[in-house]
């Protein structure tokens, strides 16, 4: 960790403990990092739910397009970047890394080993997102507890040793139930697959509607153990 922004994280502890951490703690960081607060959105509920909360604050927000989106995903970016007004930075695979991964492999070979899967993502989703960051020093998610039962005991407020960074999670304690009624109260956009039992959604081909009863996650990476479920977007320490 880099001895200055050491300091600001442990001055950001002192500022909130876990219990104290608002909704309003996303115009804070925004003042004391002005230009230096970036947020990642995938246009999922929670996701529009954050960027309607930092709309009017000196707060980036960027996406990861790995080039096998939904379509209703991409719908859903137009109608975002329209009623919130913000721009959303772009950023893309490498294409000569992609390239060469699909034509070694093939275009499906996520679906033959976790190996593969997590090539897969690192090239359409991690290295991207280190591009993303650079220069920032406090990375806004809209991940929450419920997501995964390895996000549980995560803290609204970590430090990131793998991208070297501050991450906030404003919306790690909300229920899905306080979410989709955000969503409903404000008529914010949001992507209708939502309604058709797609829960999380990422990839078109690593992506199902979930069943009744099923975990939150199922509709990911389907074919995986639970315990692997995860792209390597969040390392937490």
């Amino acid at each position: 960790m880099e001895n200055h922004l050491k300091i600001e994280f442990n001055k950001l502890l002192e500022l909130a403990s876990e219990e104290e951490i608002k909704v309003d703690f996303l115009k804070k960081l925004s003042e004391l990092f002005p230009g230096e607060v970036i947020f990642s959105t995938s246009f999922s509920y929670e996701d529009q739910v954050v960027t309607h909360l930092i709309k009017d604050f000196d707060i980036d927000i960027f996406t990861l397009d790995t080039g096998r989106l939904f379509e209703q995903t991409y719908e859903t970016w137009t109608a975002s970047r329209a009623f919130f007004k913000k721009n959303i930075k772009a950023y893309y695979p490498d294409p000569e890394a992609l390239q060469i991964f699909v034509s070694e492999n093939g275009p499906d070979s996520f679906y033959q080993s976790v190996d593969q899967r997590k090539a897969c993502c690192n090239i359409r989703k991690v290295q991207p997102l280190k591009q993303a960051l650079k220069g920032y020093k406090v990375w806004i998610t809209g991940l929450r507890s419920e997501h995964s039962v390895g996000r549980k005991q995560m803290p609204q407020l970590e430090w990131d040793a793998d991208h070297q960074i501050i991450k906030f999670h404003p919306l790690l304690n909300w229920t899905t139930k306080q979410v989709e009624d955000y969503v409903q109260s404000h008529h914010l956009p949001y992507n209708y697959l939502h309604k058709k039992g797609f829960v999380s959604i990422g990839c078109a081909p690593c992506t199902r509607a979930i069943k009744e009863g099923e975990d939150f996650r199922a509709g990911r990476w389907w074919w995986e153990d639970a315990d692997k479920k995860e792209c390597g977007l969040h390392i937490h320490q």
